[in-house]
């Protein structure tokens, strides 16, 4: 119900049978979902758990966090992802040459654990997991977690102050770099984003 209820908020966004045919998918989805994971899933939960006024390394922080599992010795968050679970994995590696800021998810597994461990109850994050809803090619329904060490968590409290320092500074988007990009010339022609210098102003 609170599927259908969000699809049809958003109905405008599909034709019609783009609509029927994501309605069914996601039934399909949803129900194929539940009967794999209901005979194990962990009943003591808090869903939909927000968390503000959280202070890290003097950065003010917040967010919500999809299902937190309660356990004698702390919490295991678990947050849900829709898309292909392989394209997920890419996304849950840790800082590397190729991406010194490390996967999207990784990093958000680390400020789960940042912000819920900061909080006001201090709980501590036994583990953290990214709970797929869609299944992989072979029909498999994934859970992949994160193991965070010491050294990621200061990684992580790094980034946050560097870009709450780049906020305060008003530095914000500076484009991508590509000649050709339609998105950063058209940025940087109206200058609609802090930061941006004509060439004439950059030489002043």
């Amino acid at each position: 119900a609170y599927f259908e209820r969000n699809m049809y908020r958003h109905r405008e966004s599909f034709t019609r049978e783009e609509y029927t045919r994501r309605l069914e998918y996601g039934h399909d989805v949803l129900s194929a979902y539940y009967d794999t994971h209901i005979p194990t899933a962990h009943k003591d939960v808090e869903l939909e758990t927000f968390l503000g006024k959280v202070v890290v390394n003097g950065v003010p922080l917040r967010g919500m966090m999809d299902k937190c599992e309660r356990y004698p010795d702390g919490v295991k968050v678990v947050d849900y992802k829709t898309g292909k679970v392989e394209n997920g994995e890419k996304k849950l590696k840790g800082p590397g040459e190729k991406d010194p800021n490390g996967g999207d998810y990784w990093r958000q597994a680390v400020f789960y654990k940042l912000l819920l461990e900061n909080g006001p109850r201090r709980q501590y994050v036994r583990a953290v997991e990214f709970d797929f809803i869609e299944p992989d090619a072979k029909k498999r329904y994934r859970k992949l977690p994160v193991h965070i060490t010491p050294a990621d968590e200061e990684t992580v409290r790094q980034q946050i102050r560097m870009a709450w320092e780049r906020i305060q500074d008003r530095d914000f988007f500076t484009g991508c770099g590509k000649p050709d990009c339609h998105w950063c010339n058209f940025v940087k022609d109206h200058k609609i984003v802090t930061g941006w210098k004509t060439e004439e102003e950059s030489e002043q």
